[in-house]
């Protein structure tokens, strides 16, 4: 029986180095790689580079159809038991920074849907094809761990990623299935370039930034060893297990006085 990953969001930044890892056998043997994202060109030039067998979608996640289109492939694709799928990793997302009102509710809307809607019918469209052994990797981030101004939105998709992934995490438990939620803090991808204005997002930036190679490598590492979430950097662990003791409001003006202090802020 064939096994195979499905990445979302594989067209660049942190879906495509999935792909790669994935490619250099990251999370064990995978006989077939699937590659979602809406560029097909910059999907096919993957492909093309890519070692295991790949099937390319070139698909808009925000729009209903692809789910359909993605379910009649998986359909055919198992048909007599052939085929399972190992591995989905939903890393399509986007974010834009702002005051609520400033981002407004076209680009608002979009988050919600690509953020979480997406990535909770992706789950729902694979779940029949899983099997025991078989993982679910959803992207969050360390933005989900605390509201934050000036990324309200996405902040909440990717708390809500992190609530849904552990919540069906102790669902799936009991069939052999784990799903961990990645928390890293802002990676240097294009992620950036669709940001809005840089005077929105620089404060935030006082965390600083780590390596999306890295990243991937220990999300892929959690995710085989069955943890729930997967925080990679060594500085955010230290603040993930405090955010889960201290109140909310004080983490807040803490991360508002950090802003403050931020070389960033002063420039």
């Amino acid at each position: 029986m064939k096994s195979i990953a499905i990445v979302t969001g594989a067209s660049s930044g942190v879906g495509r180095e999935f792909v790669k890892q994935l490619d250099e056998g990251g999370a064990g043997p995978i006989d077939e790689i699937w590659l979602i994202a809406r560029n097909a060109d910059r999907l096919a030039q993957i492909a093309i580079e890519t070692e295991t067998v790949t099937r390319v979608f070139p698909l808009d996640l925000t729009d209903p159809a692809a789910f359909y289109t993605l379910g009649d492939a998986l359909s055919d694709a198992t048909d007599g038991g052939k085929l399972y799928v190992q591995l989905l990793v939903n890393s399509a997302g986007f974010g834009t920074a702002g005051t609520f009102g400033e981002v407004g509710p076209d680009a608002n809307a979009q988050m919600v849907r690509l953020n979480c809607l997406a990535m909770v019918q992706m789950c729902s469209v694979v779940l029949p094809y899983l099997r025991p052994g078989s993982r679910i990797i959803n992207m969050a981030s360390m933005a989900g761990t605390l509201p934050l101004p000036g990324f309200t939105t996405y902040s909440a998709t990717k708390s809500f990623v992190i609530s849904f992934s552990r919540a069906l995490d102790e669902e799936l438990a009991e069939a052999g299935v784990r799903v961990t939620a990645v928390c890293p803090k802002w990676m240097k991808t294009g992620f950036f370039n669709h940001l809005g204005p840089r005077s929105a997002w620089q404060p935030m930036m006082a965390i600083g930034t780590e390596s999306p190679i890295i990243a991937v490598r220990k999300a892929l590492r959690a995710s085989v060893l069955g943890r729930p979430v997967c925080v990679p950097s060594p500085d955010m662990k230290a603040a993930y297990a405090l955010l889960q003791i201290i109140p909310t409001a004080l983490a807040m003006s803490s991360m508002r006085l950090l802003e403050i202090c931020s070389p960033q802020a002063k420039e």
